[in-house]
Order: structure tokens, then sequence, then C-alpha cells
């Protein structure tokens, strides 16, 4: 007899296995907009299992959509992106719907059991205005999971509206979080993490806060076959203002999912495919009423999330201070800044500085032996960014030239070459202060091993060649 925990574990395996089946191919960054979801939410109006209508419109007229499935007794709610930059659960939504339509396949029983024992009401891209510029609050400038009270944003009120008028058992709030979080202090990138919220100050369990987190062991169990011991678990201090806490004090049962970091995952696709498992997963145990078989304290096992990561962490570098040789830690921060392509570029900068040996990088590097010295400036002012390509750069790279000056302020803030520009009356940064853009190089003795630009960094060619490494690309 194959036990309930191997049967929901090859489930989610064949799920991630045939993700691909059903990947919505519309989406391959996570920067889409309002524009982008309507003519898919409209095909999906006309196809069965789903009834689609508009429930209401965000400040600035955009239309809210509510999609629906299934005929049975237990009411779910799911919502993403009311954080408009937080756009991962999204896009698996809409693999979700191409999941939830197929047919004469090896999932018929189980896409059945969920439409006849669940009814479904999704809620894509909740804060379409934060969409449009992807940013996090309303266009009221607003964050919308701060409003539950006052419910001065209109895609808020209509949140509330939706939890009081269906009353659903189960309410799936769906984030993205910052990447830089850690599971517990292990070092380890929380790839995705959930929360049962409070709903009151003393953090007590009723029955409806109980089955957030029989749910989320579930789908802590069946994500670590994919991401072990990288799942994480979000604090749970009440935050009386907040829709989660909020909607579970209520009486919907709440679990909030937020997607973290994946390394070499930019545009979030690995992370959209755990949501895709861990949401089917879930909906498969409510159906089925296994979830119940859970126990809720295997919920307080899992580690909770901490921000000990660094995009770079420089260890044991020297600089030198008033003529002393002192040894520090660096830690970077990497910054996506929304460009005028639509797509993003990165801002880089000290987060901080002095023992950092209990944090970890996503990528470090051993500096012991090392000087941490500032990168070499361009003796000649340039008249503007162009005449940067003119110059033979390799070379000026291996003297530690990674500055220059220019005249003119060009157009757009952004440029493609790996140098940092100082425009003309600016004074070069010099190594080390927090919250300094991280241009600088890294010294044996007289030698260059490494430079950075805008805290990405490159091997000089003698040190690439002894590492057997090249350099992994530099955004501005």
């Amino acid at each position: 007899m194959i036990s309930t925990d191997s049967q929901a574990q090859n489930v989610a395996r064949r799920l991630h296995d045939a993700h691909e089946t059903y990947k919505e191919k519309t989406f391959t960054v996570r920067r889409f907009k309002h524009k982008d979801i309507v003519p898919l939410v409209n095909a999906l109006d006309r196809q069965n299992p789903f009834e689609v209508s508009q429930i209401g419109e965000s400040l600035e007229k955009r239309a809210i959509y509510q999609v629906k499935a299934g005929t049975g007794p237990n009411k779910i709610l799911f919502w993403s992106q009311m954080h408009g930059d937080e756009a991962t659960a999204t896009m698996a939504l809409f693999d979700i719907f191409n999941f939830l339509k197929a047919s004469n396949d090896e999932f018929d029983a189980l896409r059945q059991s969920i439409l006849t024992h669940t009814t479904l009401y999704f809620v894509p891209m909740l804060n379409p205005d934060g969409a449009e510029r992807f940013q996090r609050r309303t266009a009221t400038d607003i964050d919308m999971n701060r409003d539950a009270l006052r419910l001065q944003t209109p895609e808020g009120a209509l949140l509330k509206k939706l939890q009081q008028t269906l009353q659903p058992l189960v309410g799936f709030n769906l984030h993205d979080q910052n990447p830089r979080y850690s599971v517990g202090n292990t070092g380890k990138q929380a790839v995705m993490s959930f929360l049962a919220t409070a709903y009151d100050e003393d953090r007590n369990i009723n029955e409806v806060r109980e089955r957030s987190m029989q749910l989320i062991v579930g789908m802590n169990r069946v994500l670590q076959q994919f991401i072990p011991e990288q799942v994480g678990r979000f604090d749970d201090e009440f935050e009386p203002r907040a829709f989660g806490d909020n909607i579970q004090k209520w009486g919907t049962t709440l679990v909030l999912i937020e997607s973290g970091g994946f390394k070499g995952d930019v545009e979030k696709m690995t992370i959209r495919r755990l949501n895709f498992v861990a949401i089917l997963t879930a909906l498969v145990a409510i159906a089925d009423g296994s979830y119940k078989r859970d126990n809720p304290a295997d919920y307080q096992a899992i580690p909770e999330n901490g921000p000990l990561l660094f995009d770079v962490l420089i260890r044991n570098a020297t600089v030198i201070r008033e003529g002393h040789s002192i040894t520090i830690d660096v830690g970077i921060r990497q910054i996506e800044v929304n460009s005028e392509d639509g797509g993003f570029r990165y801002k880089s900068v000290i987060d901080d500085i002095g023992d950092l040996s209990i944090f970890y990088g996503l990528e470090e590097i051993d500096a012991t032996g090392l000087t941490l010295t500032p990168a070499h400036i361009y003796t000649d002012t340039l008249d503007s960014v162009d005449g940067i390509a003119q110059l033979d750069l390799p070379a000026l790279r291996n003297q530690g030239i990674v500055a220059f000056k220019v005249r003119q302020l060009p157009e757009n803030s952004f440029h493609d070459q790996p140098v940092h520009i100082l425009y003309a009356g600016d004074l070069p940064a010099q190594p080390l202060q927090v919250d300094q853009i991280p241009t600088f190089l890294l010294m044996k003795d007289n030698e260059i091993l490494y430079y950075f630009v805008n805290g990405f960094w490159e091997f000089t060619p003698d040190n690439a060649r002894r590492q057997g490494k090249m350099f992994n690309g530099v955004a501005e």
C-alpha cells in the first residue's frame, strides 16, 4: 500500500515534470502589464470550466477580474500582485488556468476532484496600477497590504468585499519577498516561504489558523524534494493593518506564499513552477481533506526567515586607514531599477562594512591577503559617454582604470559599458562608505586581481586564468 504522503510526493513530482505543458507562454519576464493579461482573461471566458467577470477597477480605471472555476462546497479565494512588482504568482495562476482547462491527460482524476470539491475564485493582478509601474504601492501611493482597516484604496476595499461576500474557507495571499532572505541562519536562500498569519497580538491558534498551518506543512513537505532546506517560515508578528492578519481574523483560513529568490533565476521561472506545484497540491489536500492529518506543530519546525544574505560578500579584505591596516568584510546589495525600455538595470550599494561573519553572500570572495583600494580614474575628461567606446577598455581595466569623467549627462541614465561614470565636478568615491556605489579594486601587492564596477566583479585576465573562471556579466 502506498502511503498518503508518498502519493502526495508522487503527484507533486508529476506536476513539476509536466509544468512545461501548462506553462502560459505569454510570460517570459516578470515585468508584464495589465494589457498583457486582459486578452488571456477574456479568452478564458469562452472556455470550460471558467466564468470570468469584472468585479471592480483600480484608481486609474484598469479592470480587475475574477476567474471562477469549480462547483464544490469549499470556496477558495486567490489574489496575486496586491503589490504591483510581485508578479511570480500571477504567472503561476495562468499556468494553473491552463491546467484546469486541459483534459484527456494523466491528471483528469485529480482535476475533476478539485473542481467537484472546491469552488475557486482567482483575482490575478489585484493592483494593476502598481504593475504598470512595476512598483509595490498602488496609484494612491498606499501599500494596499497596510490598508485593511482604513480601506483608502479601491483595490483594498474590493478585496475586503470579496472576502466578506464569499466567506471562503481558504484564502491564498500570493507575494514575492526580498531574495536576500535566508532559511534560518543556514545561509541558504529562501526560495519559497510561507506564513500562517496571526489574528491577534498573542498569536493564538484557533481552528481557522490551524488549517493554515496544516496546509503549509503539506506544501513544505512536497517542495522539499525540489528545493531541500530552502523553504522558510515568515515572521508571524501580528500586523493589525495587514490583509492577511485581518482575513484570518475575519474567519477565512489565510495562507501567505512568498516567492523569494533562486540563484540564476532572475525572471523567477523556476519559482513560478514551484508555485504551480505547491498551490495545486494544496488544492488536492483541501479537496480530499488530507490536510487534516498534518500536525500543525510541524509548521513551527520550518526555519524562520532571516535577512542574512548579501548579493556579494567580500570576506577578510584589508583597507588602509590613516596608515593602519584594517581587516573588514564588505556586503553589497544589488537593486533592480526600472529602465526606460520596460526592463531593468542594477544599481548596487555597499550595504554594510565590518565584521560580517554571521552573514552569507549569494556570491562570496575570500579576500584574505588582498587590499581593497580605490579604482583608478581615466586622466582625460570625455565630452560624453559615447567617447568611452573609442577607448581600449580591456587595456585600461588591466591598469585598474574603470572610472571615467564626462562633461555631458546622457539622455538615458543607463549605459552598456562596464564602467563607472563620473560627471564633471563629481568627486570620485573613496573606499569605503555604507551606501556608496561599490567600485574599487582588490589587489595583491601591486597586482590587480579583481575589479568591481557597480557591485559586479571581474577577474583581471591573469587572475581569470588562474581561477579558471571568467566574469559573469555586469549591469549598470
